[in-house]
């Protein structure tokens, strides 16, 4: 990754290398954020009921970002709450079947099967091997669906695995039979160019707060089907009897100045850096982080740590932790913490089926040199830590 000016509201004595959970934010953008809560504070009356215009406009000024059109796009708090729209918007008759995946985001995977427990639906999960392709991938999906399925939920970028699904193949296959689909893009705002190209799904959410760096709690909600004019906010106020997506930008007194400062991160990205140069660099870097650290397992393991994924996602790599590591109680979270209290190093351990994962990412402020000092200081433990898990 080459040096750039951006500076970003990181501690210099933590190493991060886990911008794929909880992102990172421009210094720039949590200033704008400053700004908008001191004028909130300053004039309470004057701010809330100048606010719904306030959030009209961040959408003109995101929507651009990702190509939709601004009265397609909503704000949501993050991705979980945009699917949770769907559910609590969502009916269905008893006796119906939702499709999931084995690669989904387990809090949106429960909220799936709540609204199938509240509508007397059952859940099916298509099984998509680590290294199916595009094809395979879609098949794999597509043989769950039946004449009762009334949603399907599959993830753009899955978080466990950091792959993408096809989500293009998987919708037309839906549209084709009439049944709604929700794609779960959390990971995807400003990973892809376009990320919505070919892609006929009812309902799309994503994070503009992780790979596209707006302050947390900020995400979107695209609906350009039929269902957009079933969709109501999680928060019932004076929204409410308005078109889609307008009903969206009142909500009550919440502090919505994630939502205005997303796209002063957005645009801070672009100008100091440019997008395409963001994309291009994560994904040259992460690449060679991941066999680096791979061969540092493999030196001390004899073993072969890479990770053959079918379409992994351009900021993330996963490397095969060795033994049972990862599995032990608390999973991979014990273990993310226990790297950061020994190490003070930020990262990810994930886990698909009967295999636990290192899954790194990348993004602008990260160089070789930090995934170089994951090797060197923490492959070591966890290498010694897999021989004795306790």
């Amino acid at each position: 990754m080459r040096t750039v000016t951006l500076t970003w509201a990181l501690d210099p004595s933590v190493r991060h290398l886990n911008h794929g959970s909880f992102g990172a934010v421009p210094q720039p953008a949590l200033d704008a954020q400053s700004a908008y809560r001191d004028l909130m504070e300053g004039a309470p009356v004057r701010w809330f009921v100048g606010v719904p215009d306030r959030i009209a406009a961040a959408r003109e000024r995101v929507a651009p970002h990702l190509r939709v059109d601004a009265d397609d796009l909503a704000f949501v708090p993050n991705a979980s709450a945009g699917a949770t729209v769907v559910f609590s918007s969502l009916r269905a008759e008893a006796g119906g079947e939702v499709v999931v995946t084995d690669h989904g985001y387990g809090a949106v995977t429960m909220g799936a099967q709540r609204f199938a427990r509240r509508w007397g639906c059952t859940v099916r999960t298509a099984h998509v091997p680590l290294a199916a392709g595009p094809q395979e991938a879609a098949e794999a999906v597509t043989a769950e669906f039946s004449d009762r399925t009334v949603l399907v939920v599959v993830d753009h970028v899955t978080s466990p695995t950091g792959r993408f699904l096809p989500v293009d193949r998987v919708s037309a296959a839906a549209r084709a039979r009439g049944i709604p689909v929700l794609v779960d893009g959390a990971h995807v705002p400003l990973m892809l160019d376009d990320p919505l190209a070919g892609v006929d799904c009812d309902v799309w959410v994503g994070n503009l707060h992780k790979f596209g760096c707006a302050p947390r709690g900020s995400g979107v909600l695209v609906a350009r089907g039929p269902l957009r004019g079933e969709l109501d906010p999680l928060v019932d106020s004076w929204g409410v009897g308005k078109p889609y997506p307008a009903n969206f930008d009142e909500q009550g007194t919440q502090d919505f100045t994630s939502w205005l400062a997303a796209p002063d991160a957005l645009d801070a990205v672009e100008r100091e850096i440019g997008w395409e140069r963001v994309r291009a660099d994560a994904s040259e870097l992460v690449e060679r982080a991941a066999d680096l650290v791979a061969d540092a397992f493999a030196a001390r393991t004899g073993q072969d740590h890479r990770v053959e994924v079918g379409t992994p996602a351009v900021p993330f790599r996963l490397v095969r932790l060795p033994g049972r590591l990862g599995f032990g109680p608390g999973g991979g979270n014990a273990l993310r913490d226990r790297v950061l209290a020994e190490f003070s190093v930020e990262c990810a351990f994930t886990a698909f089926g009967d295999e636990a994962f290192l899954r790194l990412s990348a993004h602008a402020y990260n160089t070789l040199d930090d995934y170089a000092d994951f090797a060197d200081r923490c492959v070591p433990a966890l290498v010694e830590w897999s021989r004795d898990p306790a």
